[in-house]
């Protein structure tokens, strides 16, 4: 059962990918639970038209078999709203999404995993839409329920603790978000291994707490050892790995190390690009600090 679970609830650090959620009392045959893997494999992929076919066919042919109210259908509506979201469609994604919590409430309880899943995907909703007032108090019961109904190295619990961090360090209360990120840290080293994907989007975290704050020479061996991962796990040409390198650009910048910045930044961005001319006016004497606050979750 923990096993299909961890499957179900796969991790994924970025708030815009969202979880979708497949149907555990027909997991067995199959069909359900491969349906909602590919929902999701369509939107990672940024099939997302493929993937609103597919997740409406879900919800159609369950509500069908099982009715308005069952476990399978709060399950199908997360994937059509999270499909919905991955299309900007989120003033039809925003009540799928209620509705899910809703079924999901009544028929698996408020503390299941499952209910913290949908809780997540409708604060990441909200916090794209800048309704910080109303993304807080649902990662923070996603937390909860995290906290309460799995071990303390889970990396759903991971999960939970980045994505409260990220809300707080968008609101600028780094005091609050840098032990979450720590904590998130701390799991996905122990559980995935310390070259993980995960890993590197958690240092790059901490860096940019840290390069916001000032504090330079905290923040380089973080942003560093992120861009190492990134490039040794996914490739130099990954966009990651780009992100990483246009990171670290900026912290030179802010240290008033324009030369190594534009080196970096022309090699993560081309010679070409209109941050890589920053970059050599910066070194020109010419610096405007650049408004971007660099990649929060991957981006």
């Amino acid at each position: 059962m923990k096993s299909r679970n961890r499957m179900i609830f796969s991790v994924c650090l970025a708030l815009l990918s969202g979880t979708c959620l497949s149907a555990p009392s027909l997991a067995q045959k199959g069909d359900v639970a491969a349906l909602s893997a590919k929902i999701n494999e369509l939107g990672r992929a940024g099939k997302y038209a493929e993937a609103v076919a597919l997740a409406q066919a879900q919800v159609e042919s369950l509500e069908k078999r099982f009715g308005p109210a069952h476990r399978d259908v709060g399950a199908a509506l997360n994937n059509l709203a999270q499909a919905y979201g991955n299309q900007g469609r989120d003033s039809e994604a925003e009540p799928l999404f209620k509705r899910s919590i809703a079924i999901l409430e009544k028929t698996v309880g408020p503390d299941s995993p499952e209910i913290a899943a949908a809780l997540n995907n409708l604060a990441a909703l909200y916090q794209r839409q800048q309704r910080f007032a109303d993304a807080e108090p649902l990662f923070k019961r996603a937390l909860a329920v995290r906290e309460k109904s799995l071990g303390r190295g889970h990396p759903d619990l991971g999960q939970s603790l980045n994505n409260l961090a990220t809300h707080y360090e968008k609101l600028g209360r780094h005091g609050d978000s840098e032990p979450l990120f720590k904590r998130a840290l701390a799991i996905y080293e122990k559980a995935a291994g310390p070259e993980h994907p995960a890993v590197a989007t958690l240092l790059n975290n901490l860096g940019q707490v840290g390069k916001v704050q000032g504090r330079y020479a905290e923040a380089e061996p973080l942003i560093r050892r992120s861009l190492v991962i990134r490039e040794k796990v996914l490739g130099r040409e990954h966009p990651d790995v780009a992100r990483s390198l246009n990171n670290l650009a900026d912290l030179y910048e802010r240290q008033g190390r324009y030369q190594r910045a534009a080196a970096i930044r022309e090699q993560a961005l081309g010679a070409n690009h209109p941050d890589s001319a920053i970059s050599l006016n910066n070194r020109r004497g010419e610096y405007q600090r650049p408004r971007r606050q660099g990649f929060w979750l991957s981006r």
